[in-house]
């Protein structure tokens, strides 16, 4: 019997193209039938109920209509689903057994961005997701002089904070990112690329990697840009930063506008192939941006031939050194255990199917245990911050907490820098969350 259309069959999941050039991905009358197909799915299993605030709250909607079916809830409830939805992909990776190849081809997360897409398209969005999600804007605005005083202090003054909820919807208790007087890509100028540089790579029998710096580790953490130059240089690998950059395009995709993240791909993917053509592996520090590259980019361009080369060179920054390690030309000269370590691993992460990289490597290093979390943190980079639903992420990282709290470790972080900080302000208490990049020097000495 073939596992094609049999729930719990053996065929690996797969995604299909976006194919947001269709003009049936436009049309509002095919998008509420699909919606409804999946949304009947869903209900009919619910094994997803505890991975988001998306799937209670369609199933709330189901169990409040009074034919306690999808038929019965109103098609302009649709939206609170959506709404609730920040594309993690959990639920794909992990638990719907319906995903293609399954007859059902049941895709939840590019439903959900589809719907997203229509409404954006519609001109149904608030001025603060365009704002927030225009993350390149905001943080060079934010670093600039005097400027990024006046951005750090607001953030952190009650009455400015109050104010922000009033007119952005900013909640007033999320606790907004720190911006950088000086960026990474200004800290490390000296590595951005260039004809010399070039040359000196190009006669090295280095391995080679292009650091894309991603908005949040260039403007928020540059301190973690800084940790893998160290660590990448101490394991000779030449490093250089690409000489134009912008946003991955991921906040803009998940925000549905995606003629934003067109126009960022066709910002982005010339300088990052050159880099390709030059034989250099591409890395970043966010696993979000890492997978945009890797998936979704590839997936809303399945054509485009630069796009997949790209795709195929980059590299999550474990990956990258784990690569090195069966190579044997991973140093594990390390001077320093870190003890019991509370890993979370981030979804975005998790959904690029590279195995426990991040884990495999920390474990090197001598009386060193590391307990993993698979859990969502709640966060997004944009959800944890709204009036609307800083309530939910809080509520979805509660159990990463917990765990934290119980293993009472050493240390702790995650992979994804905003996942990290979101578990340390739900924690409460003085001790940091450190990205893994930082422990690995921490154990280095560097």
């Amino acid at each position: 019997m073939s596992d094609q259309g049999r729930e719990g069959g053996l065929g690996a999941p797969t995604r299909h193209p976006l194919n947001q050039n269709d003009p049936k991905f436009w049309d509002e009358a095919a998008l509420n039938k699909e919606l409804e197909r999946v949304f009947d799915i869903c209900h009919g299993c619910r094994r997803c109920v505890s991975l988001c605030n998306a799937f209670p709250t369609l199933f709330d909607l189901v169990d409040e209509s009074p034919t306690l079916e999808v038929d019965g809830v109103a098609v302009a409830d649709f939206t609170k689903v959506v709404d609730q939805c920040y594309l993690c992909d959990l639920c794909y990776l992990t638990k719907c057994p319906y995903v293609p190849p399954h007859e059902w081809n049941v895709d939840f997360p590019h439903t959900m961005l589809r719907a997203k897409a229509v409404k954006f398209k519609k001109g149904d969005s608030k001025f603060r997701d365009r704002l927030i999600t225009s993350t390149d804007l905001v943080g060079k605005v934010a670093s600039m002089p005097l400027i990024n005083s006046l951005v750090n202090g607001g953030n952190k003054n009650k009455t400015i904070r109050n104010l922000l909820e009033y007119t952005l919807e900013i909640h007033k208790d999320a606790k907004l990112p720190d911006y950088a007087s000086k960026t990474a890509r200004r800290k490390n100028a000296v590595h951005i690329y260039n004809t010399s540089v070039q040359e000196t790579a190009t006669n090295s029998a280095q391995d080679r990697v292009t650091l894309f710096t991603t908005c949040y580790c260039n403007y928020n953490e540059p301190d973690i840009t800084n940790s893998i130059i160290k660590i990448l240089q101490h394991n000779n690998v030449f490093v250089e930063l690409p000489f134009r950059e912008h946003c991955c395009g991921m906040p803009k995709l998940e925000l549905g506008d995606l003629e934003s993240v067109k126009k960022l791909k066709e910002q982005n993917i010339p300088v990052l192939y050159e880099c390709v053509q030059r034989g250099n592996a591409i890395m970043a520090a966010v696993p979000s941006c890492v997978l945009m590259f890797k998936q979704e980019l590839p997936l809303m361009f399945p054509d485009d031939e630069h796009v997949k080369a790209v795709a195929e060179a980059f590299y999550d920054p474990f990956e990258y050194l784990h690569k090195l390690h069966k190579e044997g030309k991973f140093r594990t000269d390390f001077k320093k255990s870190l003890g019991n370590v509370s890993y979370h691993v981030a979804c975005h992460q998790r959904v690029q199917n590279i195995g426990p990289k991040t884990r495999q490597i920390l474990e090197l290093i001598q009386d060193t245990e590391v307990k993993s979390i698979e859990r969502c943190s709640g966060h997004d980079g944009t959800y944890g911050v709204k009036k609307e639903t800083l309530k939910y992420a809080n509520k979805i990282v509660a159990p990463i907490v917990r765990q934290v709290k119980q293993q009472d470790p050493d240390f702790y972080g995650s992979d994804c820098p905003i996942a990290g900080k979101h578990i340390e302000n739900n924690l409460d208490t003085d001790q940091k969350a450190l990205h893994p990049i930082d422990l690995l020097l921490l154990a280095y000495d560097l």
